[in-house]
This record gives C-alpha cells, sequence and structure tokens, in this order.
C-alpha cells in the first residue's frame, strides 16, 4: 500500500497543465516506473489517477488550494527547520479582493525558504508549479513587503488560515 501512496504523491505533484513546456512523457514515464515492481492492478490505478488528475489540476488552477495543502502538510517538517523570517499578512490585514496578491507573497516567501533549506525534491515542485499557475491582480493591493516579519511559525499558521479561508469562499 506504501508503494501506491508514494506512486500517487508522485503523480499528483507531477502533473502539468496542457500548453507547458515540460515533457509529459518523462514525467509518466518516471511516476509510473514506481509501479513497475507493484502488481498489475497498481500499474491501472497509476494510469486512472494520471488521467483524472490531468483533467483536474489544470481546470481548477490557482482557485484550487486543496493540492497546495496537502503539499504544504508533505513538507511542513522540513520547512520548519528554517530560521527565516518572512513577509506574512494575517488574515485580518489581507484587502477585500487580494488574496491572490496575498498567496502569490507566501508562495515567494516559501521558494526562498524551500531554496535555503535545500528541499528540492517531488514534493516541492508542487509549490513552484502552483506559484507558475498563480496569476493574481496586483491593482490596488498592497506589495509583500508591506507585511510585517514573521517566523516561519507563524507565517505557515497565517498561510494554512488563508488558504482555509479561500477555500471556505470557494465552496460557498
Amino acid at each position: 500500500m506504501t508503494d501506491f501512496v508514494t506512486t500517487f504523491l508522485m503523480i499528483f505533484v507531477q502533473v502539468t497543465c496542457p500548453g507547458d513546456q515540460r515533457a509529459k512523457g518523462v514525467q509518466f514515464q518516471s511516476t509510473c516506473n514506481l509501479c513497475q515492481e507493484s502488481h498489475k492492478t497498481q500499474v491501472w490505478l497509476c494510469f486512472l489517477v494520471l488521467s483524472s488528475l490531468s483533467i483536474s489540476t489544470c481546470a481548477a488552477s490557482a482557485d484550487n488550494t486543496r493540492p497546495l495543502q496537502f503539499c504544504l502538510k508533505a513538507l511542513q517538517n522540513r520547512i520548519e527547520k528554517s530560521d527565516a523570517m518572512l513577509y506574512a499578512p494575517s488574515v485580518n490585514d489581507i484587502k477585500e479582493n487580494c488574496e491572490n496578491v496575498s498567496l502569490k507573497c507566501y508562495m515567494l516567501e516559501l521558494i526562498m525558504v524551500l531554496n535555503e533549506e535545500e528541499v528540492n525534491d517531488t514534493i516541492a515542485n508542487c509549490i513552484f508549479n502552483f506559484n507558475d499557475i498563480l496569476r493574481p491582480n496586483t491593482v490596488g493591493c498592497p506589495p509583500c513587503e508591506a507585511y510585517s516579519l514573521k517566523n516561519i511559525t507563524i507565517f505557515l499558521d497565517r498561510l494554512n488560515n488563508l488558504l482555509e479561508k479561500m477555500t471556505a469562499q470557494k465552496n460557498k
């Protein structure tokens, strides 16, 4: 079962949207190589999950924060090792219609932490991919530097609060 979970996680973070310049065949091959030593059922599950995720993740784009929350949870132990001070707007500080701008700030800070902590595995790719598809409208929104610097614990707490708020708004 752990092979399947690993396979699912690999597929989950490596799926890209149509029009993306990355080679999808290589991603498919590398993810399903994990299935080669497994039963045939798991290989078919690999195909099924890959095809369903390629449709759903691209359609959702940055409006769907669930994959990002999943990645943050998987990376949390390694991210928490950072002693960096990061721009971290609280949910109450974020102006209406500026959630995506604030989320972009969080992504840029998080990418810096991933680079400093040398976290460069497949799970971290989901942060980079999410940042790539995030296209905020910055008109009337304060820049990242307008917010206070906080430690990594407060940063992650505030990021999770923002993601929960965005998920709740989407579900209304």
